[in-house]
């Protein structure tokens, strides 16, 4: 049997390394390629996230590739987007008035207007019933803005930090998520196994 295939977006942002040697430690091959051939004959696929969200969609938009990347989510192929990469699915920020997101999602992403910015550090995640494969562990997190989405269908875990906020959502063929798993020890090792056999 074919072993999936996985692949890390590269738009020129993102938090790559720890993301490869988290694959790397749960032995999942890998491949970091802005190729749009690889990337869409891959079973899976990472979108990862860290910077600004105009940055993102500026690099996303000057390699062509925010279409892109609708088209081979809408296609049904296994995402995952990890911080930015959860911002970027909706359709604008606070962080960026004017620039649009990829709007695979209904919603905005607002700024935390409590509380020192960025929340550094490990927060618990308290999930839904839209959840699939996660569970109430402790996430690392750094972010200074969260998501707002339009339906709460698609939540699949609340985190808070002043207020109650969503730490991820899960729809389909999609997850994305405001932690960072792979820097998440044990409980990141827990995500990424379940996510990975997601459609396998």
């Amino acid at each position: 049997m074919k072993k999936p295939t996985t692949v890390i977006i590269d738009y020129g942002a993102g938090n790559i390394k720890s993301l490869g040697n988290m694959l790397s430690y749960l032995d999942v091959p890998y491949k970091i390629t802005d190729n749009r051939d690889e990337i869409k004959n891959a079973d899976r696929i990472i979108f990862p996230g860290q910077g600004h969200f105009a940055q993102a969609m500026t690099k996303l938009n000057s390699k062509n590739m925010a279409s892109f990347i609708q088209d081979i989510v809408s296609d049904g192929k296994i995402f995952l987007g990890i911080c930015l990469g959860l911002q970027v699915l909706f359709e604008n920020s606070e962080e960026a008035p004017g620039t649009k997101g990829l709007g695979i999602f209904k919603g905005e992403v607002k700024k935390f207007k409590t509380g020192k910015t960025p929340q550094i550090g490990w927060n618990k995640i308290k999930t839904t019933e839209n959840n699939n494969f996660l569970s109430d562990d402790y996430f690392y997190f750094v972010n200074s803005y969260y998501v707002c989405p339009q339906s709460t269908d698609i939540v699949s875990s609340f985190a808070d930090y002043h207020i109650n906020f969503c730490a991820s959502v899960e729809f389909q063929n999609i997850t994305a998520v405001q932690f960072h798993p792979e820097k998440s020890s044990n409980a990141g090792v827990k995500f990424f196994k379940n996510w990975l056999e997601q459609g396998f």
